[in-house]
């Protein structure tokens, strides 16, 4: 190991824990062994690794309360939504046990023989995964890809590994292979790196910020080697005159706040039309207001902290100039507090057109129906969206109109493990979980059988 990095807790800002920073040795190591128990990993029988996926469930599930406190100490989360992530994981394992045994291939109809296809798994997956929702995100990458018959080298981000160094451990514990689902820690420039250059690892997932994420699809390429990114996102929460005013405006704290802004589908727009703009404000205040910011080990606390000292200071960049409308609360004293913000802001501010990563939520007004849609789409980014509207008509127009991956309608649900997840745009390429979600971590190999005797 090249040395450590400490852990800080976002609550408190104190050190509280070493973590070995791994070298590019030991990272080929870790590969090396990954391509040997693959081999023997994607031999097993469907049902073995079905069986092998739900064992690491239940272990996950008996571990949700311990998962959840480690994510609370280490990324600041509130603890009801922690305990929620670590259920999440033991879900996306048990969906994606169900994998195994149904991924089928084809039979073509051709003349003089039989044609069929094979979904062949690429070998060794290495998923890059980011600071934010570092058990969900890497659960949405292992799960599958451990479901097609891959084995996994994960690196966690080093700001937040205890989670998904935990899941390693209880991978081992449930049966799995040692060697097949692998955590290493340590810095995007090294581990991070030979995941993307080495040629055993024969996929890269990586969610992270889009600038990152071009320069790995940049070194994918020249490897000739798949990836899938989930990226930047700058969704907006359209607000149509006909809405139901006061549900849009109580819900928009949480589309926005949740995880202190720390989301890539996070609303950080709210487009109201103009004729409803002051009453929705109105609305607005008195939500942000109530939104409970503090101590995540509470089971009432809404919001917890940012995830670093730097980040606190690079959220608050965006405030220097803005026309703050009102603002919610947060703990003074140690910690990387931040308190809910809401700006009034213009179509070309960098409030409306950056992605902030932090509790900081633009208003914009729109005219008509086109104008909304058109303001929607003013950005680079195409990850989530909420349309909040009575008309059916307009609902369906506006979800067809607007470029992102993932729209609710009258809601803000982007996330469900049973349906596909991914942006347009700059917001990343491919999608990940639903029922598909293992069939992309395989390659299709089509075999003709000829049966004519002559």
């Amino acid at each position: 190991m090249s040395g450590t990095f400490t852990l800080v807790d976002p609550a408190t800002g104190q050190g509280f824990r070493e973590v070995p920073r791994a070298t590019a040795d030991e990272v080929d190591a870790a590969i090396a062994r990954a391509v040997e128990v693959q081999r023997r990993w994607a031999a097993d029988a469907p049902v073995a690794r079905a069986d092998a996926l739900r064992r690491f469930a239940q272990v996950v599930e008996e571990h949700v309360e311990e998962l959840a406190r480690l994510e609370v100490r280490n990324s600041g989360h509130p603890i009801e939504s922690a305990r929620w992530e670590a259920r999440h994981v033991a879900q996306v394992l048990h969906y994606y046990s169900g994998a195994p045994e149904r991924l089928s291939g084809q039979q073509i109809p051709v003349a003089g023989g039989l044609d069929v296809t094979f979904h062949e798994p690429y070998g060794v997956v290495g998923i890059i995964v980011p600071w934010n929702f570092p058990m969900t995100i890497a659960s949405w990458g292992f799960a599958p890809a451990l479901a097609a018959g891959n084995a996994v080298v994960l690196k966690p981000a080093e700001l937040t590994p205890l989670t998904a160094v935990r899941l390693g451990e209880l991978a081992e514990e449930a049966g799995l292979p040692e060697g097949l689902f692998t955590v290493i820690t340590g810095s995007g420039s090294v581990v991070g790196r030979r995941f993307v250059e080495h040629p055993d690892v024969r996929k890269v997932v990586f969610t992270g910020s889009t600038e990152v994420g071009v320069e790995v699809a940049a070194g994918c390429a020249r490897g000739l080697k798949p990836v899938t990114l989930e990226l930047g996102g700058k969704s907006a929460n359209v607000v149509f005159e006909d809405a139901d005013l006061e549900k849009a405006a109580a819900s928009a704290p949480g589309a926005v706040f949740d995880n202190a802004g720390q989301d890539c589908c996070a609303r950080s727009r709210i487009l109201v039309q103009r004729s409803v703009y002051d009453r929705f404000l109105e609305l607005l205040e008195p939500a942000v207001r109530d939104w409970a910011v503090g101590d995540p080990s509470l089971e009432s606390t809404q919001m917890g902290p940012l995830i670093s000292a730097a980040h606190r200071d690079t959220v608050a960049g965006f405030l220097e100039g803005a026309d703050v409308a009102f603002r919610g609360s947060a703990p003074d004293g140690p910690g990387f507090w931040f308190a809910p913000t809401v700006v009034l802001a213009g179509r070309g501010d960098r409030l409306a057109q950056e992605e902030v990563f932090g509790p900081v939520v633009a208003v914009l007004p729109f005219e008509d129906e086109a104008d909304g849609i058109a303001l929607a789409n003013d950005t680079i980014y195409g990850l989530a969206g909420s349309i909040w509207t009575e008309n059916l008509g307009r609902a369906v127009r506006v979800s067809r109109a607007v470029k992102s991956g993932v729209l609710s309608v009258n809601s803000h649900s982007s996330v469900r493990y049973w349906t596909p997840f991914g942006g347009m745009k700059a917001s990343g390429l491919g999608r990940e979980l639903g029922p598909d979600a293992a069939e992309h971590f395989t390659e299709t190999k089509n075999v003709f059988f000829a049966t004519d005797a002559s």
